[in-house]
């Protein structure tokens, strides 16, 4: 069984030694010593081995964590290779942690990687029994319910918890990150002295950041975060909910993932100067692409997501504020502060 977890910030901090200076020598001139440490002495789960995960993994491994724990039950399939940069074409039918452990080590031989396929780790007691023994825990591509659970069990344990996924050329990354304090320069400070201030942010859980509504932003700010992606993709969610996990493949979706998206936006009190309903265009597209991965999309979001633990991890920045989404057709991102 390979359900024994180590790791986490119980114990000593692990001081960084003169090699591992040498190797993190131009991260640690960027964000400093201190902050180094502290990815250093960093667990971080990652469930699900799809394409936002691999872009996310290679960046966060490269940066210095200590210890990485990945999680996924499933196969490797065809459809993986291409944005699964972490799987060959003699890798289909192995499973992903399997094929991507060995690859992940090579990354950054510095950094522990602990890989994980049973599914039971996912009933309760093991899954809170997972989540104590990490510092950090990101989900990606699953339905809005196992986010939802996951995140709840890190409130329960005091985790941060990150989740990104893509649909198509569309992605959104979402963070609950409790209370978090950071370091963030102080923009009213004369550029002639900067200086740093501490702040802090507080954060909703996702099951109360998806009752958020828009009343009261005015016709410029809702425009700027973007509401027709925002409310697709709360709709491929619902759609999942309704179809036992199965997101639309199929342009006779189309008419249900209309309704859905804009029952959603009816309920959300949107701008009508802005958005009055959810583009067809955009629902026809998603009524066929949201089940496929797209590299570059997935390349995006994942890379969002990993400079976003890094920033958390580090305290340096304020973090993404709490929901992120990312439309390839323009090849634009919003952040929408949802329920903070």
């Amino acid at each position: 069984m390979d359900t024994q977890y180590e790791g986490g910030s119980k114990g000593d901090p692990v001081q960084i030694t003169e090699d591992e200076a040498a190797v993190y020598d131009r991260q640690i001139r960027l964000w400093g010593l201190e902050a180094q440490q502290r990815m250093r002495n960093a667990t971080i789960l990652v469930i699900r081995l799809r394409g936002p995960a691999t872009e996310a993994i290679k960046n966060i491994v490269l940066a210095g964590i200590g210890k990485l724990v990945i999680y996924d039950s499933e196969e490797v399939k065809e459809e993986d290779l291409g944005a699964g940069f972490f799987f060959r074409d003699e890798d289909v039918g192995k499973k992903r942690v399997d094929a991507a452990k060995a690859r992940i080590e090579a990354l950054n031989p510095l950094v522990t990687v602990q890989a994980l396929r049973h599914p039971t780790i996912l009933e309760q007691g093991s899954l809170e029994a997972l989540i104590m023994s990490v510092d950090l825990v990101c989900v990606t591509d699953w339905d809005r319910e196992a986010l939802i659970n996951i995140n709840d069990i890190c409130r329960q344990f005091g985790k941060p918890f990150y989740a990104g996924g893509t649909f198509g050329l569309l992605g959104y990354v979402f963070c609950d990150l409790l209370k978090h304090d950071y370091i963030s320069p102080d923009r009213s400070a004369p550029k002639e002295a900067p200086k740093n201030v501490k702040a802090t942010a507080s954060y909703s859980r996702l099951s109360m950041a998806l009752q958020h509504r828009w009343t009261g932003l005015t016709k410029r700010q809702t425009k700027e975060l973007n509401p027709a992606v925002v409310h697709i993709i709360l709709a491929l969610w619902e759609y999942q909910h309704k179809h036992e996990g199965k997101l639309p493949d199929d342009v006779d979706a189309a008419s249900e993932l209309g309704q859905i998206a804009n029952s959603i936006l009816a309920t959300s009190d949107v701008n009508r100067q802005v958005l009055t309903s959810v583009p067809l265009d955009l629902i026809d597209a998603m009524s066929t692409s949201a089940a496929h991965e797209f590299s570059p999309t997935c390349a995006v979001v994942g890379g969002i997501l990993a400079q976003d633990i890094l920033k958390a991890l580090a305290a340096r920045e304020a973090p993404i504020a709490n929901f992120f989404t990312f439309d390839g057709n323009t090849g634009g991102g919003s952040v929408c502060r949802m329920n903070m």
